[in-house]
């Protein structure tokens, strides 16, 4: 694990949007994301359906955009990795919902693996990291200009009560309200679905 300095600067530089501080991230916390993924997948059935990647890539989706957004304030290595891997159980658990709301007959459904999907090089493409700038500009511009000050205000580093004591208003009622924005552009940008 990280040391509590270097996952500060780490955080900091993820929020600032840096991709090394992205790619260090995704290098250090993936592999955990997808055992757990892979562990919930062979116990929900869902094996032949979705693969542990996808979750995972949906999960450091979701991730991104609500950290750059000032979103979570987090401290230590072991409270990402929980916030991951509770946000990795969350997709899983909605989408063998949806399986099941879909009366699917898993039995009848191919996952699609094949030889041409194990051929492609490991790690972001430049596409992937384009469509990772492209998003969080998307939820920037989904953002009212009142959310913008909060979450830009949040990415320079500022706490909640310093905020609060700019703009007026409680601290917790500027981070609500922020929360319930990011929350709203993700539902909008189908974040918290797909996997």
């Amino acid at each position: 694990m990280i040391d509590a300095p270097a996952f500060d600067e780490l955080i900091r530089r993820v929020r600032a949007g840096d991709p090394c501080a992205a790619e260090e991230l995704v290098r250090n916390y993936e592999p955990a994301i997808r055992r757990a993924v892979r562990f919930r997948l062979a116990d929900a059935r869902l094996g032949s359906l979705l693969e542990s990647v996808d979750i995972c890539q949906s999960v450091l989706a979701s991730f991104f955009v609500r950290v750059a957004s000032g979103q979570y304030d987090l401290e230590t290595p072991e409270q990402l990795l929980k916030l991951l891997t509770a946000m990795a159980r969350n997709k899983l658990t909605s989408q063998a919902r949806k399986q099941h709301a879909q009366r699917r007959d898993t039995r009848r459904v191919s996952s699609g693996d094949d030889a041409a999907d194990r051929l492609v090089a490991a790690g972001d493409s430049p596409s992937h990291q384009v469509e990772a700038r492209e998003l969080l500009q998307e939820v920037h511009r989904r953002l009212s200009p009142e959310e913008r000050r909060l979450l830009e205000l949040r990415n320079q580093g500022r706490d909640w009560a310093g905020i609060a004591s700019d703009l007026g208003g409680s601290a917790e009622a500027l981070r609500r309200r922020l929360s319930r924005a990011l929350d709203r552009v993700a539902q909008q940008l189908g974040l918290d679905d797909a996997p």
